[in-house]
């Protein structure tokens, strides 16, 4: 491989990193794939595509994992309703958060509220953050696979 070669893909897996790490530290601020695009000087189509090669799936859908995380811990507390939950971590849509919500974690969020809510009590939240963490997609079809 070049050197030019090999300099742009450790300039792009960086730039990556820096993206990741602000969806991870920023999830509850509105951001889009242009924007973020933008924070690292790549063109949007240029960030998904990589973004997807590098992480294994879209840039939308991480930032929704990191968002569908903090609202199970947020749901787990109890003291906030599903829809303060689903505004704190930063979705603007009940529906598209429900949704969402439910694809990864398999059950509504006032389910999960009611319901594992109840188990998760008394268990440190660093654990219960492990036990309870939402499945992505791909992590699903290979447990279903193996």
């Amino acid at each position: 491989m070049p050197a030019a070669n090999s300099d742009t893909v450790l300039r792009d897996l960086a730039r990556l990193r820096r993206v990741r790490d602000r969806i991870d530290r920023d999830y509850a601020q509105p951001l889009d794939v242009e924007a973020l695009a933008r924070s690292v000087h790549m063109s949007a189509g240029h960030l998904s595509r990589q973004f997807r090669l590098a992480y294994g799936e879209s840039v939308y859908a991480y930032l929704m994992t990191r968002r569908i995380e903090r609202a199970m811990a947020l749901l787990r507390r109890g003291d906030l309703s599903v829809t303060e939950v689903c505004f704190e971590v930063g979705c603007s849509s009940l529906g598209s958060f429900s949704s969402r919500f439910t694809e990864l974690v398999g059950v509504s969020p006032s389910i999960y509220r009611r319901d594992c809510a109840r188990e998760a009590e008394g268990i440190p939240s660093c654990i219960a953050r492990q036990v309870t963490r939402p499945i992505r997609n791909r992590e699903a079809s290979e447990q279903s696979s193996g």
